[in-house]
């Protein structure tokens, strides 16, 4: 995804089938890498990250161990060409792909298909 000025919505997928528009996509390009928290349906919140190449994932908010709402705000990286992200407090580490985590694969964060539909 590169800069541009034409509106796109980030949309994620339901487990209904519907998509849920959840933000502008130029919130995600100005600093690839860093995620952004946006408030779900029913009260929850999810995590939108634009990776290095591009490619918008989504997965919880919530640290499944520190019960905090901060997994937008960790570092992003790579672990074997999978895209992860850093939890800010406990510095557990997330595949943001499959939301499993990678120091206790007994835990993960729930993930959503993502999609860029044109506003104008």
């Amino acid at each position: 995804m590169h800069r541009t000025d034409q509106a796109r919505a980030v949309e994620l997928g339901t487990p209904d089938g519907r998509w849920i528009t959840v933000c502008d996509a130029r919130e995600l390009e100005l600093d690839p890498g860093s995620g952004t928290a946006v408030l779900l349906p029913g009260g929850g919140q999810a995590a939108v990250f634009r990776t290095a190449t591009g490619e918008l994932l989504a997965v919880g908010n919530r640290d499944p161990f520190a019960h905090s709402w901060d997994i937008a705000d960790g570092i992003t990286g790579s672990v074997d060409g999978a895209p992860t992200v850093s939890s800010p407090l406990g510095k557990r580490l997330f595949d943001l792909r499959t939301g499993v985590c990678l120091d206790d694969p007994s835990r993960a964060l729930p993930v959503w298909p993502v999609r860029l539909r044109p506003t104008g």
